[in-house]
Protein backbone atom coordinates (compact mmCIF):
# COMPACT_ATOMS: atom_id res chain seq x y z
CA UNK A 1 0.00 0.00 0.00
CA UNK A 2 1.42 3.55 -0.78
CA UNK A 3 -0.32 6.81 0.97
CA UNK A 4 -0.15 10.18 -1.28
CA UNK A 5 -1.14 13.58 0.39
CA UNK A 6 -3.28 16.20 -1.07
CA UNK A 7 -1.80 19.89 -1.15
CA UNK A 8 -4.02 22.82 -1.09
CA UNK A 9 -3.32 24.25 -4.99
CA UNK A 10 -3.82 27.78 -3.85
CA UNK A 11 -0.53 27.62 -2.07
CA UNK A 12 2.59 28.98 -3.68
CA UNK A 13 4.68 27.16 -5.31
CA UNK A 14 7.48 27.71 -2.68
CA UNK A 15 5.20 25.94 -0.05
CA UNK A 16 4.14 23.04 -2.44
CA UNK A 17 7.90 22.34 -2.95
CA UNK A 18 8.86 22.35 0.31
CA UNK A 19 5.77 20.07 1.56
CA UNK A 20 6.48 18.18 -1.25
CA UNK A 21 9.94 17.50 -0.20
CA UNK A 22 8.66 16.79 3.23
CA UNK A 23 6.75 14.13 2.08
CA UNK A 24 9.08 12.74 -0.12
CA UNK A 25 11.70 12.42 3.03
CA UNK A 26 9.15 10.70 5.40
CA UNK A 27 8.69 7.99 2.65
CA UNK A 28 4.95 9.38 0.76
CA UNK A 29 4.32 7.73 -2.44
CA UNK A 30 3.14 11.13 -4.10
CA UNK A 31 1.43 14.94 -3.74
CA UNK A 32 -1.75 15.83 -5.39
CA UNK A 33 -3.15 19.32 -6.06
CA UNK A 34 -6.55 19.78 -6.97
CA UNK A 35 -7.43 21.69 -10.13
CA UNK A 36 -9.97 24.31 -9.22
CA UNK A 37 -11.40 27.00 -10.81
CA UNK A 38 -9.72 29.34 -7.90
CA UNK A 39 -6.76 27.95 -7.67
CA UNK A 40 -3.55 28.53 -9.23
CA UNK A 41 -2.89 26.75 -12.34
CA UNK A 42 -1.73 22.89 -10.75
CA UNK A 43 0.50 22.31 -13.75
CA UNK A 44 2.67 25.66 -13.10
CA UNK A 45 2.19 25.24 -9.47
CA UNK A 46 3.73 22.18 -9.31
CA UNK A 47 7.14 22.58 -11.52
CA UNK A 48 9.00 23.65 -8.56
CA UNK A 49 8.50 20.59 -6.84
CA UNK A 50 9.13 18.56 -9.93
CA UNK A 51 12.59 20.21 -10.34
CA UNK A 52 13.11 20.08 -6.48
CA UNK A 53 12.57 16.44 -5.66
CA UNK A 54 14.28 13.06 -6.54
CA UNK A 55 11.34 10.37 -6.31
CA UNK A 56 8.01 11.50 -5.23
CA UNK A 57 5.20 11.37 -7.77
CA UNK A 58 2.86 14.51 -8.93
CA UNK A 59 0.55 15.38 -10.42
CA UNK A 60 -2.88 17.19 -10.52
CA UNK A 61 -6.67 16.18 -9.97
CA UNK A 62 -9.02 15.76 -11.22
CA UNK A 63 -9.07 17.49 -14.50
CA UNK A 64 -11.61 16.76 -17.10
CA UNK A 65 -12.02 16.85 -20.74
CA UNK A 66 -14.63 19.25 -20.93
CA UNK A 67 -13.33 22.93 -19.68
CA UNK A 68 -9.97 22.02 -21.21
CA UNK A 69 -9.25 19.97 -24.73
CA UNK A 70 -6.85 16.62 -24.13
CA UNK A 71 -4.20 17.97 -26.16
CA UNK A 72 -4.07 20.64 -23.84
CA UNK A 73 -4.01 18.42 -20.90
CA UNK A 74 -1.59 16.30 -22.61
CA UNK A 75 0.71 18.82 -23.49
CA UNK A 76 0.80 20.31 -19.64
CA UNK A 77 1.07 17.08 -18.11
CA UNK A 78 4.20 16.02 -20.41
CA UNK A 79 5.99 19.24 -20.08
CA UNK A 80 5.15 18.29 -15.76
CA UNK A 81 6.55 14.98 -16.49
CA UNK A 82 9.79 16.05 -18.24
CA UNK A 83 10.41 18.51 -15.44
CA UNK A 84 10.40 15.76 -12.83
CA UNK A 85 12.22 12.83 -14.98
CA UNK A 86 8.77 10.59 -15.44
CA UNK A 87 7.32 10.98 -11.91
CA UNK A 88 4.70 12.68 -12.93
CA UNK A 89 0.81 11.15 -12.78
CA UNK A 90 -2.62 12.67 -13.45
CA UNK A 91 -6.40 11.98 -12.60
CA UNK A 92 -9.16 12.25 -15.53
CA UNK A 93 -12.31 12.83 -14.73
CA UNK A 94 -15.63 13.83 -15.63
CA UNK A 95 -16.18 17.56 -14.17
CA UNK A 96 -17.83 18.31 -11.07
CA UNK A 97 -18.63 22.07 -9.40
CA UNK A 98 -16.57 23.69 -11.66
CA UNK A 99 -18.52 22.82 -14.64
CA UNK A 100 -21.34 23.96 -13.11
CA UNK A 101 -19.72 27.24 -12.51
CA UNK A 102 -19.21 27.91 -16.46
CA UNK A 103 -22.25 26.63 -17.34
CA UNK A 104 -21.01 23.70 -18.85
CA UNK A 105 -23.24 20.53 -19.23
CA UNK A 106 -20.94 17.48 -20.12
CA UNK A 107 -22.45 14.60 -22.52
CA UNK A 108 -21.23 11.36 -22.40
CA UNK A 109 -18.84 11.61 -19.58
CA UNK A 110 -17.87 8.40 -19.86
CA UNK A 111 -16.67 8.55 -23.58
CA UNK A 112 -15.03 11.66 -23.61
CA UNK A 113 -12.66 10.78 -20.46
CA UNK A 114 -12.18 7.52 -21.98
CA UNK A 115 -11.35 9.47 -25.62
CA UNK A 116 -9.06 11.98 -23.44
CA UNK A 117 -6.87 9.32 -22.11
CA UNK A 118 -6.22 8.10 -25.70
CA UNK A 119 -5.19 11.03 -26.92
CA UNK A 120 -2.89 11.70 -23.65
CA UNK A 121 -1.62 8.27 -24.05
CA UNK A 122 -0.65 8.29 -27.95
CA UNK A 123 0.50 11.72 -27.40
CA UNK A 124 2.91 10.71 -24.54
CA UNK A 125 4.20 7.83 -27.28
CA UNK A 126 6.00 10.97 -29.32
CA UNK A 127 4.91 9.55 -32.46
CA UNK A 128 2.96 11.42 -34.70
CA UNK A 129 -0.74 10.85 -34.44
CA UNK A 130 -4.07 11.09 -35.73
CA UNK A 131 -6.91 9.98 -33.64
CA UNK A 132 -10.56 10.01 -35.18
CA UNK A 133 -12.91 9.68 -31.96
CA UNK A 134 -16.24 10.40 -31.53
CA UNK A 135 -16.11 13.77 -29.45
CA UNK A 136 -12.35 14.41 -30.35
CA UNK A 137 -10.57 14.71 -33.35
CA UNK A 138 -6.27 15.25 -33.51
CA UNK A 139 -4.58 15.24 -36.67
CA UNK A 140 -0.64 14.88 -37.60
CA UNK A 141 0.25 15.83 -33.67
CA UNK A 142 3.75 14.55 -32.66
CA UNK A 143 5.60 15.56 -29.57
CA UNK A 144 9.43 15.75 -30.56
CA UNK A 145 10.72 17.12 -27.49
CA UNK A 146 9.51 13.87 -25.38
CA UNK A 147 12.56 11.94 -23.17
CA UNK A 148 10.88 11.00 -19.95
CA UNK A 149 9.00 8.03 -19.44
CA UNK A 150 5.51 8.04 -19.59
CA UNK A 151 3.34 9.53 -17.09
CA UNK A 152 0.78 7.75 -15.44
CA UNK A 153 -3.06 7.82 -16.53
CA UNK A 154 -5.68 7.49 -14.02
CA UNK A 155 -9.69 7.77 -14.08
CA UNK A 156 -11.97 9.34 -11.61
CA UNK A 157 -14.11 6.52 -11.28
CA UNK A 158 -16.69 5.15 -8.78
CA UNK A 159 -19.69 4.27 -10.66
CA UNK A 160 -20.24 1.09 -13.18
CA UNK A 161 -19.68 2.39 -16.37
CA UNK A 162 -16.66 4.76 -15.82
CA UNK A 163 -15.12 1.53 -13.86
CA UNK A 164 -15.13 -0.86 -17.00
CA UNK A 165 -14.23 1.66 -19.08
CA UNK A 166 -11.22 2.67 -16.88
CA UNK A 167 -9.98 -0.93 -16.98
CA UNK A 168 -9.48 -1.03 -20.43
CA UNK A 169 -7.37 1.89 -21.09
CA UNK A 170 -5.99 3.50 -17.86
CA UNK A 171 -3.60 2.82 -15.39
CA UNK A 172 -5.35 2.83 -12.61
CA UNK A 173 -8.40 4.59 -11.10
CA UNK A 174 -9.28 7.26 -7.87
CA UNK A 175 -12.13 6.73 -6.16
CA UNK A 176 -13.32 9.84 -3.90
CA UNK A 177 -15.33 9.16 -0.03
CA UNK A 178 -16.58 6.25 -0.74
CA UNK A 179 -17.85 4.28 2.46
CA UNK A 180 -16.74 0.46 2.65
CA UNK A 181 -20.12 -1.11 1.50
CA UNK A 182 -20.37 0.49 -1.99
CA UNK A 183 -15.99 0.55 -2.72
CA UNK A 184 -16.20 -2.98 -1.91
CA UNK A 185 -18.99 -3.41 -4.79
CA UNK A 186 -16.82 -0.95 -7.08
CA UNK A 187 -13.60 -2.55 -6.19
CA UNK A 188 -15.38 -5.95 -7.65
CA UNK A 189 -16.88 -4.21 -10.85
CA UNK A 190 -13.82 -3.23 -10.93
CA UNK A 191 -11.90 -6.67 -10.75
CA UNK A 192 -14.19 -8.36 -13.26
CA UNK A 193 -13.44 -5.52 -15.97
CA UNK A 194 -9.76 -5.68 -15.06
CA UNK A 195 -10.15 -9.56 -15.79
CA UNK A 196 -11.83 -9.15 -19.20
CA UNK A 197 -8.98 -7.39 -20.26
CA UNK A 198 -6.46 -9.53 -18.77
CA UNK A 199 -5.56 -7.60 -16.27
CA UNK A 200 -5.23 -7.70 -12.59
CA UNK A 201 -4.18 -5.45 -9.21
CA UNK A 202 -1.93 -4.67 -7.83
CA UNK A 203 -0.44 -4.03 -11.23
CA UNK A 204 -3.39 -1.39 -11.61
CA UNK A 205 -3.49 0.88 -9.63
CA UNK A 206 -6.39 1.55 -7.05
CA UNK A 207 -6.39 4.69 -5.04
CA UNK A 208 -9.02 6.10 -2.86
CA UNK A 209 -9.26 9.56 -2.22
CA UNK A 210 -10.64 10.64 1.64
CA UNK A 211 -10.69 13.81 2.78
CA UNK A 212 -8.11 14.61 6.16
CA UNK A 213 -8.02 18.03 7.05
CA UNK A 214 -5.09 18.81 9.01
CA UNK A 215 -4.14 22.56 10.36
CA UNK A 216 -2.13 23.26 13.35
CA UNK A 217 -5.14 25.43 14.14
CA UNK A 218 -8.24 22.92 14.73
CA UNK A 219 -10.79 25.59 14.01
CA UNK A 220 -9.14 26.45 10.77
CA UNK A 221 -9.43 22.51 9.78
CA UNK A 222 -12.75 22.40 11.38
CA UNK A 223 -14.08 25.12 9.01
CA UNK A 224 -12.82 23.54 6.04
CA UNK A 225 -14.03 20.53 6.81
CA UNK A 226 -17.51 21.65 6.89
CA UNK A 227 -17.04 23.67 3.73
CA UNK A 228 -15.95 20.28 1.95
CA UNK A 229 -18.48 18.61 3.43
CA UNK A 230 -21.09 20.16 1.36
CA UNK A 231 -19.46 19.65 -2.31
CA UNK A 232 -17.98 16.07 -1.36
CA UNK A 233 -20.56 14.23 -3.06
CA UNK A 234 -22.61 13.68 0.22
CA UNK A 235 -25.90 14.47 -1.60
CA UNK A 236 -26.35 10.83 -3.81
CA UNK A 237 -28.85 8.66 -1.69
CA UNK A 238 -27.27 5.19 -3.10
CA UNK A 239 -24.29 6.55 -0.94
CA UNK A 240 -25.85 7.87 2.04
CA UNK A 241 -28.21 3.86 2.15
CA UNK A 242 -25.00 2.56 2.43
CA UNK A 243 -24.66 4.11 6.28
CA UNK A 244 -27.96 5.89 6.87
CA UNK A 245 -31.27 4.35 7.78
CA UNK A 246 -34.17 5.75 4.85
CA UNK A 247 -35.81 8.09 6.80
CA UNK A 248 -32.04 10.05 7.64
CA UNK A 249 -31.47 9.95 3.95
CA UNK A 250 -34.30 11.53 3.22
CA UNK A 251 -33.66 14.14 6.03
CA UNK A 252 -30.29 14.90 4.64
CA UNK A 253 -32.17 15.20 1.39
CA UNK A 254 -34.15 17.25 2.53
CA UNK A 255 -31.47 19.84 4.40
CA UNK A 256 -29.21 20.51 1.79
CA UNK A 257 -29.34 24.56 2.39
CA UNK A 258 -28.68 24.03 6.12
CA UNK A 259 -25.36 22.22 5.26
CA UNK A 260 -24.20 25.78 3.41
CA UNK A 261 -24.48 27.51 6.68
CA UNK A 262 -23.11 25.14 8.91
Amino acid sequence: MHIDVILDTRSKPQELAELGRLAERFGLHGVWVSSLLDSRDPFANLGLLAETSSRIRLGPIAVNPFDTHPVKIASALLTLNEMCGGRAQIVIGGGGEALQALDIRPKRRVRAVRECVDIIRAAASGERITYAGELYRVKNLQLRWLEAAAPRLLVGASQVQMLRMAAGCADGIMMSDMPVVPATAAIGTLDLALASHGRHRPDFHTTMFTAWHVYADRQQALHEARRWLLLRGIFRPWLLAGFLTPDDVALVMASQAAFASA
